[in-house]
Parts: structure tokens; sequence; C-alpha cells
């Protein structure tokens, strides 16, 4: 009796385990060969030279993609993901007047600092001096490759040589 018990746990177990594999598949877990998983978006890079010439302090523009929102004093800087931030006067709320845009490729993040303002510019980071009442502008300081490289929003990295900076990150339409 004993022995038709454990015969018939055994091909029990036998055949449960059977269904794990289909006409010798038995690899479920395969996602495929990862080295040709691709990422959904296509990088926006630029050289280091362009990139460092690229801060540049320009008219006012309409805000498309918003992003942080930063008020110091009565000035709102409005983050345009990757591209940069508008300078509002925000000394009447009920009417705020657009000053200027920083353009700065690759910036996410500002902070002030006795009354220096420090830019996140993708992998670097920034300290511009700004006069609101002159529009006066300038980068006084970087500092390179402070950040780590932008990854794309499903988490790839793309390569680069030491020259090149990714400051942005595209859909790329699918076919």
């Amino acid at each position: 009796m004993k022995r038709i018990q454990i015969l018939l746990i055994l091909l029990v177990t036998f055949a449960s385990l059977q269904g794990c594999c289909y006409l010798g598949d038995c690899n479920d877990d395969d996602i495929g060969d990862p080295l040709f998983i691709e990422t959904e978006y296509t990088p926006v890079v630029m050289n280091r030279t362009e990139f460092e010439e690229s801060v540049a302090l320009l008219p006012a523009r309409p805000i498309v993609n918003t992003g942080k929102i930063y008020a110091f004093g009565t000035l709102l800087f409005v983050n345009e993901k990757h591209e940069g931030f508008h300078v509002i006067l925000n000394s009447d709320p009920s009417n705020p007047i657009p000053l200027n845009f920083i353009k700065s490729p690759g910036a996410t993040d500002i902070s002030v600092r006795d009354g220096v303002y420090y830019i996140n510019q993708a992998v670097d980071l920034i300290a511009i001096s700004y006069d609101n009442e002159s529009s006066g502008f300038t980068v006084s300081k970087r500092i390179r490759n402070v950040f780590p490289t932008l990854r794309s929003p499903d988490g790839f990295y793309h390569f680069t040589n030491e020259e090149e900076i990714v400051v942005h990150w595209i859909l790329t339409p699918q076919p």
C-alpha cells in the first residue's frame, strides 16, 4: 500500500512538472536577447562646445511644457523641461509680467543663494548672475559632469563620447 502511495505521489509530481515544459521549450523566463531591447526614445545630443555656449538670455516666449516653479522675491522661474527657465515678474500676482527666457538645454532645476542662480544643465552645474532691472546675465562658473547622464523616460542610457551631452529624449514614432 505504501508503495502505491509513493508511486502515485511521484506520478502526480512528474505530471504536474510536465506542465512547465511544452514541446521541449522549458525556458518561460526567456525575454529574448537583452542586447536587442531598445528604448522607444531618441536622445537629443549636443557636442560639449555647443552645449556650453548655448546658455543665453532671450526675450520672453510662450510657456509650452512646464516643469517646476521657483519663487524668489518677486520673481518666478518656470522650468520649460530640458530647455530653460521663464523669468516672470510676480510683484502683482493678478498680473504677472513675463520678462525673459533663460535658455539652458538640459535644465530641470534652479536654486538661488546669495544672489547667484544655480542651474543643473544636463550633466553640469552652472552658476549665473541675473539682474532683472538691467537684464544683465553672465555665466560665472561651470562645474562639468556633476550629474549623471540623462536617462530616457523608460530607463535607458545613451552611450556618448566625452564631447557629447544628452540634453533631452524625444519619443520615437513607431511604424
